[in-house]
Parts: C-alpha cells; structure tokens; sequence
C-alpha cells in the first residue's frame, strides 16, 4: 500500500508541538531534519510508529526523522504545506541548530567565522613577507632593489588594509551589505587619520574632532580587528531595521546614507575608543601569558582542544595586535608546538599502526599537519584514538614552555608547523621548539598507544584496501534478482561498523559500508538513475531486475552543500555496470570533520526473500 504523505507529514506536525515548536525544517537524502524548541512536547515514542518513519535520532541539535529516498521530499512538501513554513537550506537548519548552542560558543562563533575566509589572503601575505624579508636578508643588494619594494608592498597589503577586509568579511557573517561592510572598514584606516602605528612617535597633541559632547581623536585603527567587527555588526543591525521600515520608494537613498553617517559616529565617539582599550588590555594579558612559561605551557596543551571545539581562529585577533604593537607575534611559536606536537602523535600511529586503513589514513593526516592544518590528524586519528591527542598535548605544553622562555616569535600570522621557517625571527630554535614538540608526542605515543587501545578493529581490517583504478569487481549484495556490485574501490565492512546508526541498523534495508580509497562511485550494474540529490552526495538506482539501491557518499555530508562532490549522469539516465556516477574529494570530506565511508543500502530489500551482504 502506497504511503500517504499528507497523512504522515499531519501526524509528525501533531507529535513534534505543533508548528509552533518548529524553528526550522529541511531535508537530505533520507531524512526529514527539524530543529525543535522545546525538546520536552516531542512524543518520541509516537513518532517512531508513525507510518513511513523507519526511525529517529537527534544529532547536532536536530530531531532528524528517517523516511526513505525519493519519500523524504515528499513528505516534506506536505509538511511545509501544513505548517505554512517555507522550505529551509541546510545552512538555515544548522544555524537554528547552533542558536541551541551555549551562549560563550556563540558569542565565540563569530570570531571563527568572519576570520576562515579571509585566512587564505593571510596565510599568502604571511608567506610572502617571510621570503621577502628572508631573501633581504641574504641579499643586502636586492633588499635595496625595486623588485623588493615592490614585493614587500605586494607581500604586506593583506595587513596594511586588514581592517577592510575584515569589515567585508564581517558584514557577510552578520548580515549587511558587504559594500557598506567595506566602507566602514577602510573610513577606520582612512588616510586623513594618524595611522595608528604612528601614533607612539607622533609629535604634538593629537588632533582632536568635537563632534556634538564627544572629542574624536583623529587615529586610524591600522592592526585592529575587534572594533571593526562590533562597528559592522552595529551597521548590519542599523541597515536591517532601516530596510524594515524605511518606505520602498526611498529604501534606496536613505538606508545606507543614514547607516553609514550612525556606523561612523558610533564607531569613533564610542565603539573604538572604548573596543580599542580592551583589545589593548587582551592583548596586554595575552602576551604576559605567552611569556610566563607557565601560561605558555596551559595554552600549549589547551590548544588543540579550541581546535576541536572549532574556536582556534579567534587567536588570529591576538596575533595581528601582537604584529600591529611590535612586529613579533609571539602566540605563532605555541601554536606551532601544539600543532607539531600533533603531528608527532599521528605519525607514531601511522608507523606503529599494523592495520592498513589506519595507516592510510594517519601518515597523509601527520603531513597535513607538519605543515599547520591538524583537523585531519585530530579528528581522524588522535582523538579516535584519544592516547595520542593526549600525547600530543603533552608536547605541545613541554614545546610552548621552550617557546616562552627563549622568545621567539614570528613577523606575520596564519601560518605553523614547517611553512613557519618563513616567518620566524630565529630558525634554529625553532627547530628545537618543533623537534621537543614532535619529538615527546612521538615518544610518548609509542609507549602509550597500542593497536588493540582503539577497541574498533572490523573484521575486514586486515585486508589489502583495492587501489587499482577502475570498477571494482567484487559483490557488495546479492540477491535472487541478481548481484550488487561494489561501486567504490575500497575495504567493505559490516552495516554495524558504519559510523552513522540510520545505517548502522540498515533502516533503509540490507546495507554495507565500504572505507574508499579513491574519490569515484561507479554504477554497480545495468539499470536507471532513480534519483540523484543535489548535492550530488548520494544517488538512487534501480536495477533492470528491480533492485533498488542508494549509494551515499560519506556520513552526514549533506552539511557540505555540495563542495567537493560531482555527478555525471542524471536522473532518469540509463547505466551499465562500471560506468563512472559520481566523484566525491575525500581530502575536503575530511577537513569537513564527516567519515568518508560510503554506504549501500537496498531501499527494497523487504522485497527479497535472501540478501547475502559481502560484510
């Protein structure tokens, strides 16, 4: 009998509180997603015997309801219909979600996301000005030479006008125009101001505005980012409410005229001066902990954990007032032994480790993070593990107590590990900051971290992964309508072992996982493209028997709107087993802190009196 959306989209609505308890709603491939007010007026047991729910978790701040491929948007249709509510993105739901979260990771969340955009113009600016200076200093006759003016300028224009960009990134996390954003960010480094690295050596009084009761100080904000990032969340405020009751007719002209005239006067009468003094006294407090080997080594430790609460890029505020008051970034050395320190850890498991897929995965991870981006190492290594995160910490603390004491530091920011030689002030103890790092993290992993500590060993753990290029010819089903074939080259574990409890229970149907070692999905026989999601992360066939199969591309990767995956077919195309569906990027899948695991799963299964699985 044919599932009645309306009817099981009305009884989700009338067990969930009713609209009224619904901040958001969207979709992915199998599941409804809701984020829930008030947790309390869910009746859990309801819904799991609801008609056309197969089953129901909450992860993340959602209640996410299992329905089924090609069901799920339907039913999803007649729930928006019932409620009146309109169709919601992903990144809608995860921001409702993140609305739940306590309130110092939200005031913290904004740092981070203003900042991880602008990173790569950092990280570039800081690179260059480290070999500019570095070739300066190697070459007395080039440090003189026009090629060097003009790569130092090229090299140090990320933070000449950091407070620019900062304000464009800043109005696209908040909400506002990010032209007006811009406009805010530079009248703060205006040229008609003192620029504020001038200040200390200025001679006179500094030039003062009276603006209505407020004396203004005419001086730039040239090094800051805090001041910036409240004046454009003021703006953003300002332009909203205006845009909401300023008439149409005239929304045009008076909107940003009048936000930018409010912004500018608020932001110099109060939001710098006042913002500006607190940066100072932070980084004041920042740079007393650096220095005292006993905060260094508390951050040193400390630090990967504000990695894994996503939290870290809130110190590239630190760093630019650092550079912005001395031209040493001090913070740079302890980052870089908490980093290595990681490194050192990963690299103990992927040599010591016995079991192919955790080498694979360990040795690329301890790469990536000798050169500063830890998140595949943390996440997919050491803190599964947990004994090597723990060494790691060791590390880092023992390596930030070296870094205080013999005060190095670095002449930009956004970068550690190994590209940090191109910033240091002293490569040879720096060196020695990054060989007592790694080093202790190494050791002590190898004493503490056994194989067997990770208690997870599956039993096809111990099998080559297949690397060869190409369909793979092994079975992942089998049913008596014919055979599934595996559609992605790589290691088949039992549905149990999947990282992800809809599939881990096969509520979708019989179900293996497979641990890929290529990005490629290939058809698993001859039939029909049923459904293809958006996101090109999961695809649904049917067999020319009848089978029906979904194919989804790692655990919860819906959240990555796409970024890394491609399809090359479309819905309703016909296919022939071994042609080539979709391609996914592992890499990005994993800085996404999401299993890369893919899962098959036959929807239809019920249909089968025997389905052999290959796990």
């Amino acid at each position: 009998m044919a599932l009645d959306y309306r009817k099981c989209a009305q009884e989700i609505v009338d067990h969930i509180g009713g609209r009224d308890n619904v901040a958001q709603a969207a979709h992915c491939a199998t599941r409804l997603r809701l984020v829930i007010k008030d947790n309390s007026k869910v009746e859990k047991e309801y819904l799991e015997n609801v008609d056309g729910v197969k089953g129901m978790f909450e992860s993340n701040g959602q209640l996410q309801l299992i329905i089924g491929t090609g069901t799920v948007n339907k039913v999803y249709d007649e729930f928006l219909d019932i409620t009146g509510m309109t169709a919601a993105t992903k990144d809608d739901v995860k921001a409702a979600a993140a609305a739940k979260d306590p309130m110092w990771k939200r005031l913290l969340k904004p740092i981070g996301d203003v900042f991880v955009p602008i990173l790569p113009a950092i990280v570039a600016s800081g690179l260059m000005m480290g070999l500019v200076e570095a070739l300066g200093k190697a070459l007395p006759g080039f440090a003189s030479s026009d090629w060097y003016a003009f790569l130092d300028m090229v090299a140090n224009a990320a933070f000449v006008f950091l407070p620019g960009i900062v304000a464009i990134s800043a109005a696209r996390v908040f909400g506002g125009n990010i032209f007006l954003g811009a406009v805010i960010g530079l009248l703060m480094i205006h040229p008609n101001l003192i620029n504020a690295w001038n200040v200390a050596g200025y001679e006179g009084a500094i030039p003062t505005w009276k603006i209505f009761i407020f004396p203004v100080q005419q001086t730039g904000y040239q090094g800051h980012v805090i001041p910036v990032m409240i004046a454009v969340f003021l703006m953003c405020q300002i332009e909203k409410w205006l845009h909401k009751h300023v008439p149409e007719m005239l929304d045009l002209f008076i909107t940003p005229l009048t936000t930018v005239l409010l912004t500018s006067y608020i932001t110099f009468t109060i939001i710098g001066p006042v913002f500006a003094q607190l940066e100072t006294w932070v980084l004041a407090g920042a740079k007393l902990l650096v220095r005292n080997p006993i905060g260094a080594c508390a951050m040193g430790a400390l630090y990967p954990w504000t990695v894994v609460m996503g939290l870290h890029h809130m110190y590239n505020v630190i760093e630019a007032g650092m550079l912005a008051e001395s031209g040493l970034n001090t913070w740079m050395p302890i980052a870089s032994a908490a980093n290595f320190a990681q490194f050192g850890a990963c690299l103990a498991v992927g040599l010591k480790a016995r079991n192919t897929k955790t080498k694979s995965v360990a040795i690329p991870s301890s790469m990536s993070a000798a050169l500063g981006i830890t998140e595949p190492a943390i996440f997919g290594v050491n803190m599964r593990f947990f004994k090597p995160f723990i060494a790691g910490m060791i590390g880092g603390a023992v390596g930030a107590i070296f870094g205080a004491v013999t005060k190095i530091g670095a002449s930009a920011y956004g970068v550690t590990g190994i590209p940090g030689y191109l910033t240091i002030n002293s490569p040879v103890l720096y060196t020695i900051l990054l060989a007592i790092s790694g080093g202790i993290a190494f050791v002590i992993t190898n004493v503490l971290w056994k194989e067997e500590d990770a208690s997870q060993k599956k039993p096809n753990a111990d099998k080559p992964a297949v690397v060869d290029l190409g369909a793979p010819d092994t079975v992942a089903l089998t049913t008596e309508a014919g055979e599934v074939k595996t559609p992605v080259n790589g290691t088949i574990i039992p549905a149990k072992d999947i990282p992800d409890p809809v599939f881990a229970q096969e509520t979708m149907g019989p179900s293996i996982g497979i641990e890929p070692t290529e990005g490629v999905v290939y058809a698993p026989f001859n039939g029909t493209v049923m459904m293809i999601f958006p996101t090109n992360h999961a695809i649904g066939l049917q067999s020319e028997s009848g089978m029906e199969v979904l194919i989804h591309v790692g655990v919860d990767t819906v959240a990555m709107d796409g970024d890394g995956f491609a399809a090359f077919v479309k819905q309703d195309d016909k296919v022939t087993a071994g042609q080539k569906l979709l391609s996914f990027d592992r890499d990005k899948i994993k800085v996404a802190r999401h299993p890369d695991t893919v899962i098959v799963a036959l929807t239809n299964g019920a249909e089968y009196k025997d389905v052999t699985r290959a796990a």
